[in-house]
């Protein structure tokens, strides 16, 4: 059983593309890296074939217990046809944990839609927030900076009020989460300057820059899209539908230069040479670049940590989640955004007039 002391995490062993070899590899390089006392897992699954896969891993042995989930959720099921009969799978019993307050948070590699959906289903939305949102930090400005951004997926409409909700949440993400006091934030939009964007972004951007003062955040106003690689601002602001298309454009991008560069040292035997002098330097763009270091996006907003990686996550990319969920759960995040729901609902209100 568990040792109370230790925050305990809940894992869907048997989503994703290298379930359930790559989630157990990825428990162990975490323990590896933040040592056995840093938490403990309460994996779900396929108990005998997890069971003979733990004998290899006598570091996650120890720090484990395994409870039996005789389904699992597929990558290619849809939310409609499995939200009824998910109660068996690993992925809801995973989830359920977490409600239960038996964990406190949940690390996936499985289907997106249908984590999102019965996280929120289970787990229910914070009191003072309209809609939970989908986050993570990517690579941005120099050194090892990085940029929040919400929503990247759950919401593809959004009105004031969800905006003004993801603004606080990604702040408050920013601070405890990403070391970035009072982060600057920005709502993306075609153009900085203020008539720029549809009625909802002007409206919260009036409302935001004619409040600043009472703002647990620096609000610099409206952002281009250029902006979010650049070091300009911390937290990005938008809805669903562009976030996503962002997150994927960033992931694409750094794929494109781990290729260009590959194919340029091919062809060139001076490019060789010099590579072999800039090792540390190729080494650091790679581990900028690299989506396994940023691979765990947050369900912000839910009475719970839901963090999903990528369904073809390795051991590091699934490490790098279980980091997000250690660290949420470590931070006091939700009391912190239900005191700044108080803090703005005032501020907030006026968006309903």
């Amino acid at each position: 059983m568990s040792d109370q002391s230790k925050k305990i995490i809940a894992i869907d062993a048997m989503g994703g593309d290298n379930a359930p070899k790559a989630v157990f590899g990825g428990m162990n390089q975490f323990l590896f890296q933040n040592g056995d006392d840093s938490v403990f897992f309460r994996i779900f699954g396929d108990a005998p074939r997890l069971l003979n896969l733990l004998k290899k891993y006598q570091r996650v042995a120890r720090n484990c217990e395994i409870i039996h989930s005789p389904n699992k959720i597929k990558s290619t099921d849809k939310v409609a046809d499995v939200i009824r009969r998910a109660t068996d799978t690993s992925m809801y019993m995973a989830i359920k944990d977490v409600r239960e307050g038996r964990s406190a948070a949940i690390v996936s590699a499985g289907n997106t839609g249908v984590l999102m959906a019965l996280s929120k289903l289970a787990l229910k939305t914070l009191d003072g927030i309209s809609r939970p949102a989908i986050t993570t930090m990517l690579p941005s400005g120099g050194g090892d900076q990085r940029v929040v951004i919400l929503d990247l997926g759950a919401n593809v409409q959004c009105d004031e009020e969800n905006l003004f909700d993801f603004a606080l949440m990604g702040a408050v993400y920013a601070e405890c989460i990403g070391g970035m006091p009072r982060p600057r934030v920005g709502v993306l939009n075609i153009g900085e300057e203020d008539q720029k964007g549809d009625e909802v972004l002007q409206r919260l951007n009036k409302l935001l820059s004619e409040n600043k003062a009472a703002l647990p955040y620096d609000y610099i106003g409206f952002v281009e899209g250029s902006d979010i690689s650049s070091g300009k601002v911390q937290v990005v602001v938008t809805d669903g539908f562009t976030g996503n298309i962002v997150l994927k454009t960033v992931e694409g991008t750094a794929r494109l230069i781990k290729r260009v560069l590959i194919d340029t040292f091919k062809k060139s035997i001076v490019a060789i040479a010099v590579s072999f002098m800039l090792v540390h330097v190729f080494k650091r763009l790679k581990n900028k670049i690299d989506p396994r270091s940023y691979a765990g996006a947050v369900f912000l907003g839910l009475n719970g940590f839901s963090i999903k990686t990528h369904g073809n996550s390795d051991a590091l990319a699934f490490a790098n989640a279980i980091k997000y969920a250690a660290d949420l759960a470590n931070a006091d995040f939700n009391a912190k955004i239900s005191r700044g729901v108080g803090d703005l609902a005032d501020l907030r209100s006026q968006l309903k007039k």
